[in-house]
């Protein structure tokens, strides 16, 4: 029997805690006095404060701690890399191994769903009125912690549904629909207002400006890298975050494919597991670098693989090949400047990257002008845009006279 493992696209892998494993591995937490795990966490979601309350079986109160500190909580703990980060940090580790922080998150999130809690409230209006361009991770945290001083905040979205790559890039089988929008649904309480199918350029931001008293901008990185090969206009060749957006939204199959992705990011490794769960026939994935300087967090790397996805390393593509204008295979030089490797392919997924769409990749400079998430700091986690997002929340709120929340964690 094979040992690999099958992954469906429309049912979420792996499975939680029940109530009863969820306080045993709570229990495992050496409580400690500076918790390296809650110092390690971008978003400042403190785990150590909310396995506390776990431990003693409050669970509002640890979904409080969650909720207060990361509105994107039930979402953050699927796919945040907690092995890089909180877990990574755990003095546990040096026992046995690490308190499985994100399952105890996925837990009390669960319950918080479960159970209909209703956390985030705000402030009495302040007067200020906020726009945020772009309704990804970024856009929503500077939102909410807007919202809870009082401000009335404007989202304005170019897709038809908020989220940005958490509703578009990432496979559902890693982070349900269901869980964005129940993470969404958590801002229901909070002054803040939604405009999706509502694109925003560049020329547009001195308008805004004149109608709110501060404007960020949150638009991440949309815009795919390509690689100038010969071939590249076959049909076949596609970008990562398209055929990801294709693949969430449309749920084509991929049955008989051979596809072969080009790319040794997180997102390539969702490019790869999605084709495999959309049943592909065959899929690769090829790397330019060697494995040990791959950018995708090795869990991902490790579902792929689990999966029965192979990886090759230090190969470089040099041409795709096809007839009568589809693809048929692609051309590879190994990195030792001897090897050469051709792989055939009905579908070649280039994932070698991200960049600003250039209809907002400009802005002026403004004292009431923000900007945060990928598109300033080159593409990174969710966490990392969350933490932008409230850093520069905190900076309008200066701006613009009001005082942050005390306790906003950034």
């Amino acid at each position: 029997m094979s040992r690999t493992i099958r992954v469906m696209e429309n049912r979420e892998l792996g499975k939680g805690f029940d109530a009863r494993a969820a306080i045993a591995e709570a229990s495992r937490c050496l409580l400690c006095h500076d918790a390296p795990c809650s110092r390690a966490c971008p978003a400042g979601t403190d785990p150590a404060r909310f396995i506390r309350s776990l431990r003693l079986g409050n669970i509002k109160g640890a979904a409080e701690t969650i909720r207060e500190n990361n509105p994107l909580g039930a979402s953050c703990s699927r796919i945040c890399p907690a092995n890089e980060l909180c877990e990574g940090a755990c003095i546990r580790a040096r026992l046995d191994e690490p308190v499985k922080i994100a399952k105890l998150q996925r837990f009390i999130t669960d319950e918080e769903r479960r159970l209909d809690m209703h956390i985030l409230t705000g402030a009495d209006t302040n007067g200020k009125k906020v726009a945020c361009i772009g309704a990804g991770p970024a856009s929503l945290a500077c939102a909410v912690t807007l919202a809870r001083e009082g401000c009335h905040v404007d989202i304005m979205e170019a897709a038809g549904h908020p989220g940005g790559m958490l509703s578009l890039g990432i496979p559902p089988f890693r982070l349900p629909q269901e869980i964005v929008d129940f993470d969404l649904s958590r801002l229901d309480d909070l002054d803040i207002s939604f405009f999706c199918d509502t694109p925003i350029s560049s020329q547009d931001i001195d308008n805004l400006l004149t109608r709110y008293d501060a404007v960020f901008v949150g638009t991440g990185l949309w815009k795919p890298k390509t690689l100038d090969l010969p071939g590249k206009e076959l049909d076949g060749v596609c970008h990562a975050l398209n055929w990801l957006k294709t693949a969430r939204l449309e749920k084509p199959s991929e049955a008989g494919n051979r596809i072969v992705i080009i790319g040794d990011g997180d997102v390539a490794m969702d490019c790869a597991t999605t084709a495999a769960a959309l049943l592909a026939a065959n899929v690769k994935l090829v790397y330019c670098r060697p494995i040990a300087f791959a950018s995708a967090n090795m869990a991902e790397t490790l579902l792929a693989v689990n999966m029965g996805i192979p990886v090759l390393a230090e190969f470089f593509p040099k041409a795709i090949r096809g007839e009568n204008g589809k693809v048929t295979a692609i051309d590879f030089t190994g990195a030792d400047g001897i090897s050469h490797m051709t792989l055939a392919a009905d579908k070649i997924i280039l994932a070698v990257g991200q960049e600003q769409q250039p209809d907002i990749a400009s802005l002026p400079v403004h004292p009431r002008l923000f900007a945060g998430g990928d598109r300033t700091n080159g593409g990174a986690t969710v966490v990392a845009a969350i933490a932008s997002g409230k850093r520069a929340a905190a900076a309008i709120l200066e701006a613009i006279g009001e005082t942050p929340l005390a306790e906003t964690r950034l």
